[in-house]
Formats: C-alpha cells, sequence, structure tokens
C-alpha cells in the first residue's frame, strides 16, 4: 500500500507543506505589489522572478541531483525558503518592505524550486517503488492541485488580515516544520563525485537522449507551451479579480483557486480510473480543455460563472500533471532520469517570460485582453507540438 512507505508520506507531506506556501506567497506578494504599484507588469515582473531560476538552472540542478546526495539538497532548499520567507517578514515589521524586496525573496525559493522535479518528485516516485509510481505520482499531482487552491486562499485572507508580513509569517513557519521531516527519511543513492568539469558534457548527454526520443521531445513542447501561455495567466489574476470583475481582496484567491479545485477533481477522476486513454492523448488534451477555457474566462461578465469556467479547465489539466511526470519516470532510464526531470524543470521556466508577456500585454490590452491573447497563442502551439508528437510516434512505429 502507497501510503505503508513512511518515506512517500514523508516526502509526499514536504511537497503538499511546500506547494501550499508557495502559492500563498505568490498571491500575497502580487496583491501586495499590485497595491503599491497598481501596475499589473509590476505584478508580473515580481511573479516571474520566482520562476526565472527554474529557466536558468534548472537543467544544472538536474546534473547536479545526479551526483550530490537528494536528500541534503531538498533539507538545504526548505531551509532557504524558510529564510527568504522570514527575511521578507522582518522587512514589513520593520515598514520598509517594497516589491523589489519580494522578487529578489521570490527568486531565492526559485532557486529551490528548479530542483523540485529533480528530487523530491522524483525521490517520491523511487520511494513507493516501480509498481506503485504511477500512483505515487497521481497521489502527488492530486496533492499538489489540492495546495495550489489552499494557498491561494490563505494568501488572499492572510494578506486581508495580516498584510504581506502576517503572510510571509505564516509561510516561515510551515517551511520550517518541512524541514524537520527531512531527516527521516531513508534515501539511497549511488553518489558519484561532482566534478564541474563534466556538468557541460552530462548535459550535452541529457540533451542528446532528449532529441532522439520523441516523448520526451514532446513533453517538453507541451511543457513549454502551458508555461509560458497558460499558467501565467495567475500573473494577472490579481488586476483581473480587482480591476476588471471589481471584487475584493480576500475574493481574490477564489479565482485563483478555481483553476486548483478543477484539478483536484480531474485527479481524483484519473486515480479511479474513471478517465483512460493513451498518455499522449490524455496529455494534448487535458491542455487544450484548460487553455479553452482559459480564453473564455476572461470574455464572461460575471466572476462567479469565469470562476466556474476555470474550475472546468482545471479538470483537464489534471491529466496535463499527471501525465508529465508519468511519461518521463516510466519511459526513461534512471541514468539519466533526473537530467531529463531537469530538462522539464528548464522548460517550466519559460514561464517568467510568458508572464512579462502578459503583463506587457496587460499595459496595452488590459488584463482581460492579456490573458485571452495568451490562450489562444498557447493553443496554436499546443496543436503544432501535437502534430509533430503523433507523426514521430508513426515514424517509430514504421522503423520498429
Amino acid at each position: 500500500m502507497l501510503l505503508a512507505s513512511p518515506d512517500f508520506v514523508r516526502l509526499w507531506a514536504i511537497g503538499g507543506v511546500v506547494n501550499a506556501m508557495r502559492w500563498t506567497e505568490m498571491l500575497a506578494a502580487a496583491l501586495f505589489t499590485f497595491e503599491v504599484t497598481g501596475s499589473g507588469l509590476a505584478v508580473a515582473v515580481v511573479s516571474a522572478m520566482r520562476t526565472l531560476p527554474m529557466l536558468l538552472f534548472g537543467a544544472v540542478a538536474g546534473v547536479i541531483c545526479e551526483s550530490v546526495n537528494r536528500k541534503a539538497i531538498l533539507q538545504a532548499g526548505l531551509l532557504l525558503n524558510a529564510a527568504a520567507a522570514g527575511t521578507v517578514c522582518a522587512l514589513g515589521w520593520l515598514g520598509v518592505l517594497a516589491p523589489w524586496h519580494l522578487g529578489a525573496a521570490a527568486f531565492a525559493s526559485g532557486l529551490v524550486w528548479a530542483s523540485e522535479m529533480a528530487t523530491r518528485r522524483r525521490m517520491c516516485g523511487e520511494a513507493a517503488g516501480p509498481d506503485l509510481m504511477p500512483r505515487a505520482v497521481a497521489l502527488d499531482s492530486l496533492t499538489n492541485a489540492t495546495t495550489r487552491g489552499i494557498g491561494p486562499l490563505v494568501g488572499s485572507f492572510a494578506f486581508a488580515g495580516l498584510g504581506a508580513t502576517g503572510a510571509y509569517a505564516i509561510t516561515t513557519v510551515f517551511y520550517l516544520f518541512a524541514a524537520t521531516l527531512v531527516p527521516g527519511i531513508r534515501h539511497v543513492q549511488e553518489i558519484r563525485r561532482l566534478v564541474l568539469g563534466r556538468v557541460p558534457r552530462d548535459l550535452a548527454e541529457g540533451l542528446a537522449f532528449a532529441r532522439t526520443n520523441p516523448t520526451v521531445l514532446a513533453v517538453l513542447g507541451v511543457t513549454i507551451a502551458m508555461n509560458m501561455f497558460a499558467f501565467t495567466y495567475i500573473a494577472v489574476v490579481a488586476p483581473l479579480a480587482i480591476g476588471v470583475f471589481g471584487v475584493s481582496p480576500s475574493l481574490t484567491g477564489v479565482l485563483a483557486s478555481a483553476e486548483p479545485l478543477g484539478s483536484l477533481i480531474g485527479g481524483i477522476l484519473l486515480a479511479s480510473g474513471t478517465v483512460r486513454g493513451p498518455p499522449r492523448v490524455l496529455m494534448v488534451a487535458g491542455s487544450a480543455v484548460f487553455l479553452v477555457a482559459l480564453a473564455v474566462m476572461p470574455l464572461i461578465p460575471n466572476y462567479w460563472a469565469a470562476s466556474a469556467v476555470l474550475l472546468v479547465g482545471g479538470m483537464g489539466l489534471a491529466l496535463f500533471g499527471n501525465m508529465q511526470t508519468t511519461l518521463v519516470l516510466t519511459g526513461v532510464p534512471a541514468a539519466v532520469r533526473s537530467r531529463q526531470m531537469g530538462l522539464i524543470t528548464v522548460c517550466i521556466g519559460f514561464g517568467p517570460l510568458g508572464q512579462i508577456l502578459i503583463g506587457t500585454l496587460s499595459e496595452q490590452l488590459g488584463p482581460r485582453g492579456a490573458v485571452l491573447v495568451s490562450a489562444l497563442s498557447g493553443l496554436v502551439v499546443l496543436a503544432v507540438v501535437g502534430v509533430l508528437w503523433a507523426r514521430a510516434e508513426r515514424r517509430q512505429r514504421a522503423v520498429g
């Protein structure tokens, strides 16, 4: 039984806590920045700082995590998260907190996020064992969806009642709690000496493997499309909810939580076996459902109806999240697995480019137009990747 493994349970709990606090910080930072500057672009820049390290260092993190003890990296990352959040809390208490402080703290936390795929996510699957790995990934993804819903709600209500200082005080405490769970994890890893001169060669080997594997290439392409054009809507949630729909800061979290709630429902359906099909089809179809919902959402005049549309879109997004990890963990040799997960992290790191883009579009077209243009662009890229993926698989079957 999956939950009978204490190592998996600890890793699963750490992921849930960290993910909830990550989204708590993101919404609190967005609300604070919008309150101070009134600029959608400024909000997008602060949000982008959290995912920028993925683009810059994700591949390197994958290489390092194949040499350095992943348990030690996980522990150090949680302590760095706590230090960054604690610093923001202290600056807020002193009354000198500014948006650039939030951006700097987000960048520090983003360095930790850049190692998530190659450390904790991989450790989760391996702690469950080969037979239970797909279920472990599904449960972890389902939990991520749940905490992505909880986090924005906590962030919006904490900001409304306690301000940014209180919100970051909460995240500091929970990061420290998560760090206390790491020492009890039993983790066996073949450690090799990290030679910095080998890093470029290891990176090249990882890229060479990806280029020859149609599934990995397609997963990377879909990941870029979703992170550059879909998930970036979160950067303008505050301007959209407050400026367009006219709701209060405390209700902003409802719009931000609608998609994660839909992902939770979709994850339950997936885990129960209600939704079945070829992984490639599920990944592309689920991504398309979310992008269509994202394109429709800003055109709806009613706030609650718009939130409901995002909830439906989130159900499709559950398929993307599950297939993204499962396809790599089950189809890639262990010797290059962390490097491939690192490449996925790099593709997730395209988010900052999308956040800057949607922030710039928000300045020119308003939040409503920005979300619409971004979603339609994502659908175009997704269609191209889907067609190329299908052709590559047909060629592979013909050769085989």
